[in-house]
């Protein structure tokens, strides 16, 4: 009985790692990380993403599980069109941000002269740290919007079948704890990337803006197809 347990518990674990890497939350978690310019930073993304992805699938099983419902579709149509949504939102700000350089005018003095000149802080990490909570915010939101979508449906169907809420909950748990686990390395890797990309000259800018390109383009399909196959648009 408890090697079976703990079979069932290690198959949600690895569930969990695998369900990091699916193609909208690599994107999503890809244009964060993008932004910014410490390893550290890039890894606190992946961490909040996985916690806000668990906390929400944690809070749904507990209801789902706990009163023994179902969870409507055309609510699951709604969550699937929210990750579109944002998909685009984070592409759109970082091509946005891209144009816009974060252009910045300071006054010095030289032998005496005052005078002015314009540069820009987008490769350093000044000002960075005004916006850190608004950048968990963003990432722990995200990580909860993809924890109502289809895949965490699933695992809470999947938990459905376990006989005791504290089985179903456990099970919800293990595989969350595998999603942080494999989101916090791959946004990890992601960071060391752009930033050893940043060391050898410009080539980390075309990589933000491919990535802010790809959350746009990947979004925009995500909100077609879910409101094509759900009847919300006619087919051409």
């Amino acid at each position: 009985m408890m090697e079976s347990t703990l079979a069932f518990l290690f198959i949600g674990f690895a569930l969990g790692l695998r369900h990091a890497l699916e193609a909208d939350h690599v994107i999503a978690v890809s244009t964060i990380v993008s932004q910014e310019q410490r390893l550290w930073r890039s890894t606190a993304v992946g961490l909040v993403w996985g916690i806000g992805h668990t906390a929400t699938l944690l809070a749904v099983g507990a209801v789902v599980l706990g009163l023994r419902l179902t969870i409507p579709p055309g609510l699951g149509v709604s969550f699937e069109l929210a990750v579109g949504v944002i998909l685009v939102l984070l592409g759109a700000g970082v091509v946005l941000g891209y144009r816009r350089k974060r252009v910045h005018v300071h006054p010095h003095r030289h032998s005496g002269d005052p005078h002015v000149h314009f540069h820009s802080h987008r490769d350093s990490p000044a000002h960075g740290h005004v916006h850190a909570v608004r950048r968990h915010g963003r990432s722990f939101l995200v990580g909860m919007v993809h924890g109502l979508e289809g895949s965490g449906a699933l695992m809470i169907l999947v938990a459905s079948q376990i006989t005791s809420l504290a089985g179903g909950l456990l099970y919800l748990l293990t595989f969350g704890f595998g999603s942080i686990l494999g989101m916090v390395l791959l946004s990890t890797l992601i960071g060391l990337s752009f930033l050893s990309l940043g060391r050898m000259g410009r080539l980390a800018d075309p990589l933000r803006l491919a990535t802010g390109l790809a959350s746009l383009v990947l979004g925009v399909w995500i909100i077609g197809t879910t409101a094509v196959t759900h009847g919300l648009i006619p087919r051409l």
